[in-house]
């Protein structure tokens, strides 16, 4: 082997998780591995990793996340049922082997090359769009102005949808938000996020979800002022501190539609993470109304 090969080889693999049922143990085990770079974004990944069962609901979600992977890419299907045919199946505890595989491989697209929401031309005069506002470029509705709810100056609001593979938001959960700026106006839960089971419930586990959205190592949490960097009077801090002392938290949320609005979205994603799964996903509605 030349030692280009060799450093190839040993090279740290740039992986994106999209976490299903029972997934949150797996992914935190495999990113403290050697040789494995859980990464927050598909555009920074090589390899598309499918850690625990995703309904079959949510194969679109998963096609348009490795569309989103640069190619050369490759998949593997971790616990988890495969839903789309594009890479390995790993049934073990280690899909290690699997992934250096997948960053070997060259998987095809699996969607189309057209916009999912077709825009162009849709106009009565041929311009981009239903009537003078230009309806849906590129899927998202164009921004209207309206009060802002801190302190009623007029504001472009927008909604979108956010989940349930967004690594700021617990996994299967997923958001119709309604924004102004970075504040959350209005809130709605259109699925619940995924079972993950006990050990999903478990401190380091909550901890490290956390610390990793605060940008924060596990050293530096136990540093004097760290839990400052967390809003005051909204429980984090304490259920934070409690899981840093290995202790399980019982509290259980406000329903997001009720908690969210008012928030700001650096704030919203930490206060979710500050509830262990099960707690979360008990106060979120199955389905949207």
């Amino acid at each position: 082997m030349s030692w280009l090969s060799t450093l190839a080889h040993d090279a740290e693999i740039a992986v994106f998780a999209a976490v299903g049922q029972h997934g949150l143990g797996l992914t935190e085990t495999l990113g403290r591995q050697r040789g494995v770079r859980l990464v927050s974004s598909p555009r920074h990944a090589r390899v598309l990793l499918v850690a625990g069962e995703v309904e079959s609901a949510q194969a679109r979600a998963l096609e348009r996340l490795h569309a989103q992977i640069p190619p050369p890419r490759g998949t593997v299907w971790w616990q988890a049922p495969r839903l789309f045919e594009r890479g390995e199946t790993v049934i073990g505890d280690d899909p290690g082997e699997a992934i250096r595989r997948a960053a070997g491989a060259d998987d095809p697209e699996q969607r189309p090359d057209v916009p999912p929401h077709p825009w162009r031309g849709m106009g009565p005069h041929g311009q981009g769009g239903h009537g003078m506002m230009g309806g849906n470029p590129y899927g998202r509705p164009m921004a209207m102005t309206a009060d802002d709810i801190r302190d009623g100056l007029t504001l472009d609001a927008y909604s979108a949808r956010f989940g349930p593979f967004l690594p700021a938001l617990p996994p299967g959960l997923v958001l119709d938000l309604t924004m102004q700026g970075d504040v959350i106006v209005s809130a709605a839960a259109a699925s619940p996020p995924y079972p993950q089971g006990p050990e999903g419930d478990a401190p380091t586990l909550c901890a490290a979800r956390m610390l990793r959205l605060m940008g924060i190592g596990p050293r530096a949490a136990h540093a004097r002022g760290a839990l400052m960097a967390l809003p005051k009077g909204s429980g984090m801090r304490r259920r934070l501190a409690a899981w840093l002392r290995g202790e399980t938290v019982t509290e259980s949320p406000a329903p997001p539609p009720n908690a969210l609005p008012g928030r700001e979205w650096a704030e919203a994603v930490l206060w979710l993470a500050s509830f262990p799964p099960s707690r979360l996903r008990a106060v979120c509605p199955e389905e949207a109304a």
